[in-house]
């Protein structure tokens, strides 16, 4: 991998740590518990869109054991595992199978609603039960606001390093 890569992957995980970390100082009164924007993701759909599946993987994985380590519990570590790498799945997989019929606030949203998916999913193998699922259209909604609030932010600074060009000088890299 060459160094600029390193540095840039390097930078995306920076950036969503941070993210991470400025969210965690907003109180969010939700009805479900846990329940948070994920500001951090908006990370990841710029670097699905401008970077490799395998690049914005290491970005993923990185900033789910990084935050961790910032102020995460073991359980914490499997919601994000199970969240954030089925949310990263379902966005490759609808970003490539609806290439010019899905925009990015579109993909942004699946890929919160999956997230939200995949925490029940882990949730529910915890607690040994899938009553958790009862939280489910409660999830969903927020899901919807925060892929659209995710996938705006997203979209516009997509458009803004697209103008300066910096999309064209990554991919030289």
């Amino acid at each position: 991998m060459k160094i600029k890569k390193m540095l840039f992957l390097s930078l995306m995980v920076a950036q969503s740590l941070l993210l991470f970390l400025l969210e965690s100082l907003i109180p969010i009164p939700f009805v479900a518990p846990g329940a948070k924007i994920g500001l951090s993701n908006i990370i990841t759909v710029i670097c699905l869109y401008i970077l490799s599946f395998k690049d914005t993987f290491i970005v993923v994985i990185l900033k789910i054991f990084l935050s961790t380590l910032f102020g995460g519990t073991l359980s914490s570590l499997l919601y994000s595992l199970f969240g954030g790498l089925l949310s990263l799945v379902s966005m490759y997989i609808v970003k490539k199978a609806f290439k010019d019929k899905i925009s990015v606030l579109g993909v942004s949203i699946v890929g919160s609603i999956f997230h939200n998916i995949g925490q029940l999913i882990a949730a529910s193998l915890v607690v040994q039960s899938f009553n958790i699922f009862v939280y489910f259209p409660v999830l969903m909604i927020a899901g919807l606001i925060a892929g659209i609030l995710v996938g705006v932010v997203s979209k516009y600074l997509l458009i803004q390093f697209e103008k300066i060009g910096f999309i064209k000088k990554l991919k030289d890299m």
